[in-house]
């Protein structure tokens, strides 16, 4: 029986990929003339997004691809760059070490969101906002193409063990009602529901998952995230043994929020974690 049905909801709507001939994919800058910044052709679905809270003691990575925790931080100011390295880096790495058992993790990068109503993502001189697109950060592909960029020498070695991307992902403040992120459970997956996806740069093409639309997802969020919680997010894993590999996510509009809630900052880490 799916505990999900009994656990409270809302009904959101989330934004999945419709199924075309072409791959799907996205200038992150204006292309050349004659040619289209994106063929992605969207869909949206409202489904049952779950409460968490209730299952929080048994989610895990492995399983779910996601898990909330209690994540106190000693950083005050996440708009601080040097505090952010000096500090949250660090207390990232051994959170993600913990929930692991990895025996080395690395922070690589970090975005920070902050939410301007009408604003598109990416859209220059502004804030990075949230992403209202299924999508999963990493392929088959671009999971081990990111250990080659980032680790140099090592990277051919690093590759022969099991390794996996756990992302961080926090309110910088709080409770957290606009905006939340949707998570969808990775057992709940089938085969060919995700969509690689080209994500093009002016230096590199990038791979990402776009998701198409199965009744048999299962979709779960974290109801007035604190600022002192934390999710972590598989969005890659090398092992093909039956663990959750990727975890889809995306922002939604929780329907109960309060009008006058505060706008979403959040921030994530993306984390290499090597076994």
């Amino acid at each position: 029986m799916d505990v999900a049905i009994h656990l409270p909801c809302v009904e959101g709507a989330v934004v999945y990929l419709a199924k075309t001939k072409d791959k799907p994919h996205t200038y992150t800058y204006d292309p050349p003339e004659g040619v289209a910044k994106s063929n992605i052709i969207s869909e949206q679905h409202v489904v049952p997004i779950h409460d968490m809270r209730p299952l929080a003691d048994g989610l895990a990575l492995d399983t779910q691809g996601f898990l909330l925790t209690n994540a106190p931080t000693a950083v005050r100011d996440f708009y601080n760059e040097a505090e952010l390295r000096d500090t949250y880096y660090a207390e990232a790495e051994a959170l993600v070490k913990q929930a692991t058992g990895a025996s080395r993790v690395m922070v690589f990068d970090h975005t920070i969101r902050r939410r301007e109503h009408g604003v598109e993502d990416r859209t220059p001189g502004t804030a990075r906002q949230p992403v209202t697109r299924i999508y999963g950060d990493y392929t088959e592909l671009s999971g081990p193409q990111r250990v080659r960029d980032l680790m140099g020498a090592e990277a051919e070695t690093l590759l022969t063990r099991r390794f996996a991307i756990v992302n961080v992902w926090r309110p910088i403040r709080g409770p957290l009602t606009d905006a939340p992120l949707a998570v969808c459970d990775a057992g709940s997956l089938a085969n060919g529901d995700l969509v690689p996806q080209d994500l093009i740069y002016r230096d590199r093409t990038g791979e990402i998952y776009g998701l198409t639309y199965n009744p048999a997802h299962r979709w779960y969020y974290a109801p007035d995230m604190r600022a002192e919680e934390a999710l972590l997010l598989k969005c890659y894993d090398s092992a093909h043994d039956g663990r959750a590999r990727f975890m889809p996510h995306t922002s939604f509009q929780d329907p109960n929020a309060p009008l006058d809630g505060l706008p979403r900052e959040s921030i994530e880490l993306r984390t290499l974690v090597f076994f």
